[in-house]
């Protein structure tokens, strides 16, 4: 009986362990060190790749958004050259609104039924892929963990010099309202929340200008660019790490509060990627929002740190 017992705590621990690990799929418009584009998803890649002992990525599936999905497709792949991380698969996906039948949907379709009941999807643009894998498998988002997203807004994204317009969820707003209404454990990153924390020029230089890690030199010198276009186009005194804070809360949800109601999702309100929020709504939602930003950017440029990549 004693010897039962203890085999049964080795199962029980090491299925502990299992668990601890996320199985993750990061579908995303990823334009790192692409000239006038936004670096965030980069970033959250970066971060995903930092948390190697709690994270693993079995592919990336592109999308379009921050730029058309051939840029999006190559921004990957020399990504991954540069990481030395050309083992991790990337799928090309739909090219517009309306586009579900890709490579991308197929793979997402195809490892929702490999890892039933374990894959994580982090979806930081817009979300056609997502649709594709649905339209495949009615009971896809059933074998899906959780779903992680970065876009929608509750009121106005204001700036110093302009409104913002939502750049995720009003790409392919069908696609949109149905992750949202059938979507397993989905939590959204809005960008109102994003604004809570602002990277400053001042810290970036402080964190990683004075660093020697290959890592910290390879992001300075691919994403030093963006600080002076936002301060140009919007009046901000360093950027927003809109993407980066989704990927946080897949794998450190502790750093965040969680803020669940009910939604009426609807695609008219999602051109606009509008969330309305209602006690009438039919539809839960979780908007996860920063706790101590101390913590939450110490906990980001830690993990940065711990990428390791060829020299």
């Amino acid at each position: 009986m004693r010897w039962e017992l203890r085999l049964e705590n080795v199962w029980d621990l090491e299925f502990s362990e299992r668990n601890k690990m996320k199985h993750i799929i990061f579908d995303c418009d990823n334009t790192f060190g692409v000239k006038d584009c936004d670096v965030d998803d980069g970033l959250a890649l970066l971060y995903l790749l930092g948390c190697k002992e709690a994270a693993k990525i079995h592919g990336i599936t592109a999308t379009y958004g921050n730029n058309r999905l051939e840029v999006v497709y190559e921004t990957i792949h020399r990504m991954l050259k540069d990481l030395g991380r050309e083992d991790i698969a990337v799928k090309r996906g739909g090219y517009e609104a309306g586009d579900y039948d890709s490579e991308a949907a197929d793979y997402l379709a195809e490892m929702a039924n490999r890892l039933q009941g374990q894959l994580s999807i982090l979806a930081t643009g817009s979300l056609t892929n997502l649709q594709g894998a649905y339209e495949r498998d009615a009971h896809f988002f059933e074998k899906v963990k959780e779903i992680v997203l970065m876009g929608g807004i509750t009121e106005p994204l204001v700036f110093e010099k302009k409104v913002m317009d939502e750049l995720n969820f009003s790409c392919d707003p069908l696609a949109s309202c149905n992750v949202l209404k059938y979507g397993n454990n989905v939590s959204v990153i809005t960008g109102n929340h994003c604004l809570k924390v602002l990277f400053t020029k001042e810290e970036y230089k402080r964190e990683l200008f004075s660093r020697e890690e290959p890592i910290a030199r390879y992001i300075r010198e691919r994403t030093d660019y963006w600080f002076g276009y936002n301060e140009a186009d919007y009046g901000i005194k360093g950027f927003y790490n809109w993407d980066v804070t989704a990927a946080v809360y897949l794998m450190h949800p502790e750093l965040f509060t969680e803020q669940r109601g009910r939604f009426a999702f609807s695609e008219e309100d999602l051109k606009t990627g509008y969330l309305r929020k209602t006690p009438e709504g039919m539809w839960q939602c979780n908007l996860p929002e920063i706790g101590d930003a101390e913590a939450f950017k110490r906990n980001i440029y830690d993990t940065w740190m711990k990428v390791k990549i060829p020299v």
